[in-house]
């Protein structure tokens, strides 16, 4: 009876109301096509061009795979930064992920001092990486440094290929783990007491209730952190820009997507070959996340 009063609701809608409610749809789905899937699917073609930016766009000549099997055979920066990214990856979901985790589970807890704690390690994330970047540089900076001046050391921490690299995923991670630490710390509330009141019922102890009860319970959170990492790591841009435009140890993707889309080669049709790769790899682990979010469903 409920159900059918509710459809008559929507029914009885006056025309304003429809007028509203069709704004309401077209306008987000007009703006997600505008600034989403039309860039991503105009990328997705240029990338099967030689086209320069210069000149009108009916001089556009196709060059069917040839960008990509120059980005995979001549043109040296690729895998180094396929490495990099993999590197990056790595160090978020091995070290950023979990420090990130402890942090939840500290606040969690209540330590004294808990909401100082959680907005200090949360601090950094409100910041943009650029900005990070620029902090970071008052600390690796070879001549007035706080890293050498403590150390007596004269790295050139963002200038050195071997250590670059490194520094900046020391950055990246003071971020980030605040970040995971925010999203756990959600999870970690919504958790039932009474499973883990029934763990210790049963003797386990609180790092056996964490990884045999509350860890499998935040599952839906778990493969949110899964996919922010990934997305995360692989569009890592703003940070090692900020220090050399990813260059001399510090190529990305993302970074060399740009160098070539707006940098002085202006090649769009190759940079937009490596946005497609850049796209088809991001996309691999957000269909995987879909599909097993609608399969719980």
């Amino acid at each position: 009876m409920a159900s059918t009063r509710r459809y008559r609701g929507i029914d009885q809608l006056s025309a304003r109301d429809r007028i509203v409610v069709a704004l309401m749809v077209v306008v987000p789905t007009l703006l997600v096509l505008w600034l989403v899937w039309i860039p991503a699917l105009g990328s997705v073609l240029l990338s099967f061009t030689n086209w320069d930016g210069i000149g009108p766009l009916s001089g556009i000549k196709p060059v069917g795979l040839q960008n990509y099997r120059d980005i995979t055979t001549i043109y040296p920066p690729f895998w180094p930064a396929i490495q990099h990214n993999l590197i990056w990856l790595a160090v978020m979901f091995l070290v950023a992920t979990p420090l990130g985790m402890l942090f939840a589970i500290l606040v969690d807890r209540g330590v004294a001092g808990t909401r100082f704690y959680q907005t200090s390690i949360y601090l950094p994330v409100v910041l943009s990486l650029a900005l990070i970047g620029f902090i970071w540089q008052l600390i690796y900076s070879r001549d007035q440094g706080l890293l050498n001046a403590l150390t007596g050391g004269s790295t050139d921490w963002y200038g050195d290929s071997s250590v670059n690299l490194w520094a900046a995923l020391v950055a990246a991670t003071w971020r980030h783990s605040g970040y995971i630490m925010l999203l756990y710390l959600a999870g970690l509330k919504g958790v039932d007491p009474s499973l883990r009141e029934a763990a210790k019922i049963d003797g386990a102890s609180e790092t056996t209730t964490f990884f045999k009860v509350v860890f499998p319970v935040m599952r839906p959170i778990n493969i949110i952190v899964l996919v922010v990492t990934f997305i995360e790591s692989l569009r890592a841009f703003d940070l090692v820009w900020v220090i050399n435009k990813g260059r001399n140890g510090l190529e990305l993707i993302s970074t060399l997507v740009t160098q070539n889309v707006v940098g002085e080669a202006s090649r769009i049709g190759f940079g937009s070959a490596l946005a497609t790769i850049m796209l088809a790899i991001s996309s691999v682990l957000v269909f995987i996340y879909l599909r097993i979010a609608m399969k719980e469903d």
